[in-house]
């Protein structure tokens, strides 16, 4: 399991991050306030619809582009306040980043330790062959070191775009879409690569990815939907009464700074919520309820979120199934 440095400044912290795009006259808010920390060594993927704002954040915090608004701080250094050369050494020794086309990460004309060889040879870094072949045994690639991309399977070429991407030492790595290309256990050696550098290096890893099956190689997994964070789920081991090890899931709601949260769209339609809901503030949660179905609680108990004689509350007992929703404050 990945080990986050407790007590450290985060990685990535975004507040308020917006980004507005406008074609012809026509303003998109591809971002809309979004909130989002990553610690120190984390791993952690980003997930959501097409449309969502993921790719967006993503070409923000690798330097990319620029937010309209909020801000965005990546290892210390302010997206919003970089001028053209920070850029450039931003994005040459802070962050590194893995595109999921071959063709993005590699150059088809030079065998896997060249590709690895060019961003130190760029930076002016010495001892350049040990580097080299530090990230060709860290993959598990040295047998791919004089091929070129046409030679390697896709999840070898991924492994080496990993470490052309670690070649300077980056503080963070940013892969968009990694394991698109890739079948699912091609894609579980390259996401269980991106965990094994995370841990070796300490270096903190964001993933934006629609691959199901990248909630069993990460401890913390951010849903996006409308240009905000609106759901995250964090995964811990424990041990049963037996001592038996068993991995634990929660999903949560995320609350922003300002109140608001997202609620599932399975819960959503389970209550067939629309346009307003009512609230009532209990001791130790929130009850919501359709309109029209929380006058009928209220009638039959008397007041909305009235207790009954067992001490339950009406929010409790139309709850459609057990689960954990609690807000996680700014942790977006």
């Amino acid at each position: 399991m990945t080990t986050t440095v407790q007590g450290a400044e985060p990685d990535i912290l975004c507040h308020g991050l917006v980004r507005i795009f406008s074609t012809e006259g026509v303003e998109v808010q591809a971002l809309q306030g979004l909130d989002l920390r990553v610690e120190r060594g984390d791993v952690v993927a980003i997930v959501g619809a097409s449309g969502s704002g993921k790719s967006t954040l993503l070409s923000i915090l690798s330097g990319l582009d620029r937010p309209t608004g909020g801000s965005a701080v990546v290892a210390g250094t302010d997206i919003g306040a970089m001028s053209r050369t920070d850029r450039v050494r931003y994005q040459r020794h802070t962050v590194g980043f893995v595109w999921q086309q071959t063709s993005r990460n590699l150059l088809p004309y030079l065998t896997a330790a060249e590709n690895i060889a060019v961003p130190l040879v760029l930076s002016g870094a010495k001892a350049r062959a040990k580097r080299v072949d530090e990230l060709l045994a860290l993959l598990g690639i040295e047998h791919c070191r004089g091929r070129r991309p046409e030679q390697m399977s896709g999840g070898e070429q991924q492994r080496t775009a990993i470490a052309v991407a670690l070649a300077n030492r980056p503080r963070v790595l940013l892969a968009d879409e990694p394991t698109g290309e890739l079948d699912d256990a091609t894609s579980a050696e390259v996401l269980e690569a991106l965990r094994g550098v995370s841990e070796r290096l300490g270096v903190t890893v964001l993933v934006v990815t629609h691959d199901p099956t990248v909630s069993e190689h990460v401890r913390r997994t951010v849903q996006i939907r409308d240009g905000r964070t609106s759901t995250e789920v964090l995964r811990r081991t424990e041990r049963d009464d037996s001592g038996a090890e068993v991995h634990v899931a929660e999903e949560f709601a995320v609350l922003d700074r300002t109140g608001r949260l997202q609620l599932p769209e399975d819960f959503v339609s389970a209550l067939d919520l629309r346009e307003r809901v009512r609230l009532a503030l209990e001791t130790d949660h929130v009850g919501v309820w359709p309109d029209g179905a929380a006058r009928t609680a209220s009638d039959a108990d008397g007041a909305t979120g009235a207790r009954g004689s067992d001490g339950s509350t009406a929010a409790s007992a139309r709850r459609p199934r057990r689960r954990d929703l609690r807000g996680e404050g700014d942790d977006g």
